[in-house]
């Protein structure tokens, strides 16, 4: 009974993984459908569809799915009716949320997404109650040992590199969306290979959440809306001190 109670849990951990992955892979699909609608299947020309493509891989997705989600997107295959959408709000404690929709159903998106705000103390906003208070940035990542810090500045500062961080084992070059092909092109042609790159919003001042009831709010509130299916991306602008978290768990 013991061996089957085992076998169960570890079937019902990888049915929820692989579920997830199915739901991310979805997600990816319709960036890459609406990159290839907007600006052709190339990821040389089209550097949204370069965005697109380097995340899909950095998570496996199978090449088929991508390719069948760039067919899509250009028009060989049916589909791809979605559209764009920027959703702001507050979340508790004033905290300022950015949501990155795509969707083919904004009818069925916009309460849906509301409701999540309501059930965790937020609200959702007007169009640009929030969206000043962040910057819209391009991040290159490459693993630490690829380059050092001082040549990494040196070869992307004339690029157009604007800081140089080491997040992880992982170093993230930010800059301006329209810089991002020049970086790319530079740390090629000295060799420097598996570079990831996204675009990502900033914050450009965050608040402080000391209270532990108001972040366990704002961090299941970003979780929440990250499992939406029409969620692209959350940005939010604040931080949680460490005696805070500590208490989190």
């Amino acid at each position: 009974m013991a061996g089957h109670s085992h076998w169960a849990n570890i079937a019902r951990k990888k049915s929820l993984i692989d579920a997830k992955r199915g739901k991310l892979w979805s997600k990816l699909a319709k960036a890459i459908i609406v990159a290839a609608k907007l600006g052709g299947p190339d990821p040389d020309a089209n550097l949204r569809m370069r965005y697109a493509i380097d995340a899909a891989k950095a998570v496996s997705m199978p090449k088929e799915n991508i390719s069948r989600a760039i067919r899509t997107g250009s028009g060989e295959l049916k589909g791809g009716n979605l559209e764009e959408s920027l959703y702001e709000g507050y979340a508790a404690g004033g905290v300022a949320v950015l949501c990155e929709i795509l969707t083919d159903n904004k009818n069925r998106t916009a309460p849906e997404i509301r409701k999540i705000f309501e059930v965790f103390d937020g609200k959702l906003g007007a169009t640009g109650c929030v969206a000043w208070m962040f910057q819209r940035k391009a991040v290159a990542r490459l693993p630490a040992d690829a380059c050092t810090e001082d040549r990494l500045t040196e070869l992307t500062l004339e690029s157009g590199a604007e800081d140089v961080r080491l997040v992880g084992d992982r170093w993230e070059i930010v800059c301006e969306p329209q810089s991002m092909a020049a970086i790319l092109a530079v740390l090629q042609k000295f060799g420097i290979s598996d570079v990831t790159s996204d675009i990502v919003r900033i914050p450009t001042t965050s608040v402080d959440v000391r209270d532990v009831n108001e972040a366990r709010k704002i961090l299941s509130l970003l979780e929440r809306l990250d499992e939406h299916d029409d969620v692209q991306s959350v940005a939010a602008n604040f931080n949680i001190p460490e005696e805070a978290m500590a208490q989190i768990g």
